[in-house]
């Protein structure tokens, strides 16, 4: 019987600009490694956290990777437990997953220890409430992606993937800046109308319709954020410029990447990408931020066990 696995969850590009809380998907690259050991005692318990530059909760109910093996377990009512130890690479406060990232770790590593390891779906409320620990609501665009790989539709109840083409490429570009979740989130309080409402829908249609048909046309018609990014945008200092910088290389779309300030873009090619990629980091050099740039394809890859 095996008692020790570590698995790695890669980082994810929440909302995708139009699917607020529902859509996103992985990204190749950054990511969160957890490291579970399965112990007779009925408990879990966090061991180590490391790579973080902030105090993360080490108390399991306090802690996403915690919250969620707490779930697995009282739902599978399990005799057993887990000790946990996290190696973070995802900056928290990111707009890149990186509280998302520790739980689908967590839970991926602790799956390989069950006597009957369930699939992936089967996962998929238990990340959700691990993840709700850290961004104060229940939602699946950054655990659902990171559970299956590449773009995925996110509800409730349901964890869909939604098929792209294999050559189109995301660009992610994340500024030495912090933006707490939470933070963005209030952002978003105030009135909406409803003509806002069909746009966005008819946006997020247009992307779903275009990713199923390989069809960057529809893409292109439909991503554009016109609910939750104006009302985001002015948390983050070059936001404008850098958008801008993508859509004038040719973009399919830009957008803030979850609640930000990373800022995301998606392209056809990939060595358009890579030119995007060098403008996008000198818009925000230009606002006085550094930055890290990604390039994946938008069918990235699902956490895996990797020892």
């Amino acid at each position: 019987m095996r008692t020790i696995a570590t698995a790695f969850s890669p980082a994810s590009v929440g909302n995708i600009g139009v699917g607020f809380d529902i859509l996103g998907h992985s990204i190749a690259g950054a990511g969160d490694r957890a490291t579970v050991r399965r112990i007779d005692e009925p408990v879990v318990r966090i061991t180590a956290i490391r790579g973080s530059t902030v105090d993360l909760p080490m108390e399991a109910h306090a802690n996403t990777a915690g919250a969620a093996l707490i779930a697995l377990r009282e739902a599978l009512r399990l005799p057993f437990g887990f000790e946990i130890e996290l190696d973070k690479g995802i900056a928290l406060g990111s707009g890149m997953g990186g509280s998302a990232a520790s739980c689908v770790a967590a839970l991926v590593a602790a799956n390989a220890l069950l006597d009957a390891p369930l699939p992936r779906t089967a996962l998929y409320p238990f990340a959700v409430t691990g993840e709700a620990v850290a961004s104060g609501g229940r939602h699946g665009d950054n655990v659902g992606p990171m559970l299956l790989g590449g773009v995925v539709l996110a509800t409730a109840e349901h964890v869909i993937a939604v098929p792209v083409p294999l050559d189109w490429t995301c660009v992610l570009v994340h500024p030495d800046a912090v933006l707490e979740t939470r933070r963005a989130r209030a952002a978003l309080a105030g009135a909406y109308e409803l003509k806002e409402f069909v746009a966005q829908s008819a946006n997020l249609s247009l992307v779903l319709a275009g990713c199923w048909r390989g069809d960057a046309a529809l893409v292109r018609a439909g991503l554009n954020d016109v609910l939750v990014e104006p009302r985001r945008a002015p948390l983050i200092t070059g936001f404008a410029a850098v958008k801008q910088a993508a859509l004038d290389h040719d973009a399919m779309g830009a957008s803030i990447s979850g609640a930000g300030p990373s800022v995301f873009a998606w392209f056809e090619h990939v060595t358009t990408a890579a030119r995007a990629a060098e403008a996008m980091q000198a818009a925000f050099a230009a606002a006085g931020f550094t930055s890290q740039a990604y390039l994946s394809p938008v069918a990235g890859p699902a956490a895996e066990v990797i020892a």
